[in-house]
């Protein structure tokens, strides 16, 4: 049965364009709620790791050094930037992002060197905090003036889980809340603002045991989430993906109070349309006049963008659950502009693999839906990648999309036209720094596999962007000319 279902996907997916649709139910019963397709690209992962784990890939202490005492940075010249010359391994392409620094997951505290999540903080007086998901924990760094990474300590996985690749982090005011798909792991809640106080001489190796600011639990059916957003103005977290599908909320939506970090409490939740695998939470500001002010929460829910109100958290109710041509996992996106929410973007991270639709070429798509009506959102065009690879997590900042792509690295994409011209013919790449020199020589400029960067963080106010690997461990890049910057 499972074979048939995905054969039906595929076929239906040939046929795609850039166009919303309505959800296929049948297709939804038994590739998604099911859990069918999930289970299958974590197979995929699972395989293609364990693979380059026998390759020694994921050994980071391999990797050599960034020579930070001898080199201020490396500039971005003629499309590469090498910290060590003539060495391809160390050779990156690039376009307007220039190299300032770059840590192994071995340098960065890990024993395993793999990385995942990765979120930042800016103290009051301005200095940049960095916060990188790995296997076995989260690494802390300062980001210098200088770009440079100081590693301050880390926080292991929770005590009662074993280790995961999977481990997501997202920010509350000064605390970090960090989830991951280890069963009994909860959601860690770590301020900040401690590492202020951290000699860089002596890392500090926190304990969940003395340490944790909070810790959250009682929503999660076995302890594992895949993912945790935060809505500070509304001041909660909410956990996504939790399994198992068979659960009261079916993995859906769960959300906790964060009035008191270290007491948070479980609100209520929702699994009307089950798994939800992302999610951005946020007040809406837009067009729509019916839900002005209200609490509105945008889910990715693998086959489907899913609109929910979740104003009343006892009462949670879908606005709209939109599929479209070619969707095969439906990931991620955010929202071109918060305060004025008429646009949204949103990345599929199967239709590259799957060859589906739009994606069947290889290149990552950008979709772009007009969300002008929360009731009936619209698919208006999209955004075709220049290079082939599988899209991952991206954020919107200022009108630029920051997009981490597995193995093409950092994209960064000017949206501004948007509003304009909502088919995105004049969405431009802007900037670019490729991770993973190993595949530059592979059709289209890349390959279609899950290496590389799984996610970057593209707030600092001094414009750095810490990009978190799942090999190597974290660079720090920082544009080049200052013309198209958004600050």
């Amino acid at each position: 049965m499972r074979t048939s279902v995905f054969a039906l996907a595929a076929s239906l997916a040939t046929l795609a364009s850039a166009k919303e649709k309505a959800v296929d139910m049948t297709l939804k019963a038994e590739l998604y709620d099911s859990g069918a397709r999930h289970e299958h690209i974590m197979a995929l992962k699972h395989q293609t790791w364990a693979e380059l784990d026998a390759a020694g890939v994921y050994d980071s202490t391999q990797y050599k050094k960034f020579p930070s005492s001898k080199l201020d940075y490396v500039p971005c010249t003629k499309g590469y930037a090498s910290y060590i010359p003539g060495d391809a391994k160390y050779t990156f392409r690039c376009n307007n992002l220039d190299l300032y620094d770059f840590k192994t997951h071995a340098e960065l505290g890990s024993g395993s060197g793999r990385g995942a999540g990765s979120w930042g903080w800016t103290s009051p007086k301005g200095r940049e905090f960095v916060a990188i998901a790995q296997e076995d924990g989260t690494a802390f760094a300062e980001v210098t003036k200088k770009g440079k990474l100081v590693y301050l300590g880390r926080l292991p996985q929770y005590t009662t889980a074993q280790p995961s690749l999977w481990r997501e982090i997202k920010g509350y005011k000064s605390y970090i809340l960090i989830g991951s798909e280890a069963v009994n792991h909860g959601v860690q809640i770590f301020d900040l603002a401690k590492l202020q106080d951290v000699d860089p001489a002596s890392p500090n190796v926190f304990t969940n045991e003395n340490d944790l600011d909070g810790w959250w639990n009682e929503g999660l059916p076995v302890g594992r989430s895949h993912n945790v957003v935060t809505n500070e103005e509304k001041k909660y977290g909410v956990a996504v993906g939790f399994q198992p599908r068979t659960g009261p909320l079916r993995a859906g939506l769960v959300f906790f109070d964060l009035t008191d970090p270290k007491n948070p409490k479980t609100l209520g939740g929702s699994g009307e349309d089950g798994y939800v695998h992302d999610a951005q939470c946020i007040v809406y500001r837009g067009p729509d006049r019916k839900y002005y002010g209200k609490d509105i929460c945008y889910g990715y829910d693998e086959d489907s963008l899913t609109i929910f109100d979740v104003t009343d958290k006892q009462n949670i109710r879908i606005i709209s659950n939109t599929s479209y041509e070619g969707a095969s996992y439906t990931h991620q996106g955010w929202v071109l502009d918060p305060n004025w929410q008429q646009y949204l973007i949103l990345d599929d991270e199967y239709d590259e693999y799957d060859a589906a639709g739009l994606g069947a070429d290889g290149y990552p798509i950008t979709y772009i839906w007009d969300i002008s009506s929360l009731e009936k959102p619209k698919q208006t065009g999209y955004y075709k990648g220049l290079r082939r690879g599988i899209d991952h997590n991206q954020f919107v900042h200022n009108g630029f999309s920051y997009q981490s792509n597995y193995g093409l690295g950092l994209s960064i994409l000017d949206l501004r036209s948007v509003p304009f011209d909502p088919t995105g013919k004049k969405i431009k790449e802007v900037a670019y720094f490729d991770v993973h020199p190993e595949d530059d020589n592979a059709p289209g400029g890349g390959n279609v596999t899950f290496i590389g960067t799984w996610s970057h963080y593209p707030f600092f106010p001094s414009g750095y962007i810490v990009i978190n690997t799942m090999d190597r461990g974290a660079f720090v890049v920082k544009r080049t000319p200052a013309s198209w910057w958004p600050f």
